[in-house]
C-alpha cells in the first residue's frame, strides 16, 4: 500500500473544529509498521498516550483469533506529525487517497491495545493481514494537540454498564442463560433491570441483570465463557424458583403484592451482594447434597433478612449501615448462609 516513500490509503476527508481529518481503511499488516509506541521510559508529560498495559493484550488477541468470522473493532485514532497529501477522487471531493511520507511520526491517541493485539494475532495467523481497520488521522505538528486529543477522547468515552454487557453478549453461555432467567424464571421475570447497574426507587425491578449474572455464575461455580450443561441449566432454574418459595418477600414481589422499592429499602436479600452469596451457598449445597438440596434450602426461611437486624448483617452484607458489594462482603455473607444450611465452609 505504499508508493515510493509514501504510505497511500483510500480515505474520506472531513472537517472538525476547523481542522481537516481523514478516515482511512488500513490493512492490519500495516498497523505495526505505521504505529510505534512512545517510549515508556519518558515521563508522562512528554508522552501523548498512556503506557501499554501488556496484560490486556492476550485477551484482545484471543478475541480476534477465536472469533475470526465475527470479531469487530471500532476505529483507531492517530495523529500525524508530518506532511500528508490528499488526492481527491474524480467522483467526490470528500473521497480520495491519503498519502503519508514514511518519515512521518505517528502517535496513537486511542487504540494502542487494539494495535498491539492485532500485531500478536498476525503472528498466529498472517492471513488476517489483508483485513482492514478504520483509522481516523489528525494532522498534528504539536504534541500538545495529541495530548489534548487523548484527554478528550477518553474523557467523553462512555463505558457500557455491566448489565448492558450481559444483555448484548451472545458468546458467553452464562450471559445467554441469564437473559433467559430474566424472561422466564422467578424472582427475575419482569423484575430485572436490563440496562443499568443501579435501580431507581420508582423502578419495578428487584435485581439488575449484572447481579443475576454474577449470582448465577456463583451458583454454577463457573467463570465467564465456561460451557454450561443442560443439567446446569435445569438446576439453576429449579434453584431460583425454589428460593422464591423459601423467601416469602421474593414470592410477594413476583406476585406484585409488594413494591420492589420497599424490599430494597427493608431487606438485604433484595440486593446483589446477598443474591450472589445465596448463589455461592447454593453451589456448595448442590455439591454436598445433589439429590436432597431442596430440603436443606428450606432452612433459609429461618433467617431474619431485615436490614434493621444490624447485629446480624453488619460486617456481612452491610458495612457502616449500608449495603456493600465488596467481594469480602459477598464471601462473609455466603459463609453465614452455609452455616445456616448446615454446610462445611470447606471440603478440606
Amino acid at each position: 500500500m505504499s508508493h515510493g516513500f509514501d504510505y497511500s490509503l483510500p480515505a474520506l476527508r472531513g472537517v472538525q473544529a476547523g481542522h481537516e481529518y481523514y478516515v482511512a481503511m488500513c490493512p492490519l499488516r500495516l498497523l505495526p509498521r505505521l504505529f510505534v509506541f512512545d517510549d515508556a521510559e519518558l515521563p508522562p508529560e512528554l508522552r501523548a498516550q498512556r503506557t501499554l498495559n501488556l496484560a490486556r493484550v492476550p485477551e484482545i488477541r484471543d478475541y480476534i483469533t477465536e472469533n475470526q468470522a465475527s470479531y469487530a473493532f471500532s476505529a483507531i485514532t492517530a495523529s500525524i506529525d508530518g506532511e500528508a497529501h490528499f488526492q481527491v477522487s474524480a467522483h467526490h471531493q470528500a473521497l480520495g487517497t491519503l498519502s503519508i511520507p514514511m518519515t512521518s511520526r505517528f502517535v496513537l491517541n486511542d487504540g494502542q491495545h487494539r494495535r498491539a493485539a492485532i500485531e500478536a494475532a498476525l503472528e498466529t495467523n498472517p492471513e488476517l493481514g489483508d483485513e482492514t481497520i478504520a483509522v481516523v488521522f489528525y494532522l498534528d505538528k504539536d504534541l500538545e494537540r495529541s495530548q489534548q486529543l487523548f484527554a478528550d477522547l477518553n474523557k467523553h468515552a462512555v463505558k457500557p454498564t455491566k448489565s448492558l454487557g450481559v444483555l448484548y453478549d451472545h458468546r458467553d453461555p452464562a450471559a445467554v442463560l441469564t437473559r433467559e432467567l430474566a424472561d422466564d424464571t422467578r424472582p427475575f421475570r419482569g423484575l430485572t433491570e436490563m440496562e443499568r447497574t443501579t435501580i431507581s426507587n420508582r423502578s419495578l425491578a428487584l435485581f439488575t441483570l449484572s447481579a443475576v449474572y454474577q449470582a448465577t455464575l456463583a451458583l454454577m461455580g463457573k467463570r465467564k465463557g465456561d460451557a454450561i450443561s443442560d443439567a446446569d441449566k435445569h438446576f439453576v432454574r429449579e434453584f431460583w424458583e425454589t428460593s422464591t418459595t423459601v423467601i416469602p418477600e421474593w414470592e410477594m414481589a413476583s406476585n406484585r403484592s409488594i413494591r420492589s422499592s420497599e424490599l430494597r429499602r427493608d431487606y438485604v436479600h433484595a440486593h446483589g451482594v446477598t443474591l450472589q452469596a445465596i448463589g455461592a451457598a447454593g453451589h456448595r449445597l448442590r455439591e454436598r447434597y445433589p439429590s436432597s438440596w431442596k430440603k436443606r434450602l428450606v432452612r433459609l426461611s429461618t433467617i431474619d433478612w431485615r436490614r434493621s437486624n444490624v447485629e446480624l448483617w453488619e460486617g456481612l452484607a452491610m458495612t457502616g449501615g449500608h449495603m456493600s458489594k465488596a467481594r469480602q462482603n459477598v464471601q462473609l455473607t455466603a459463609a453465614y448462609l452455609m452455616d445456616v444450611l448446615g454446610l462445611p465452609r470447606s471440603d478440606s
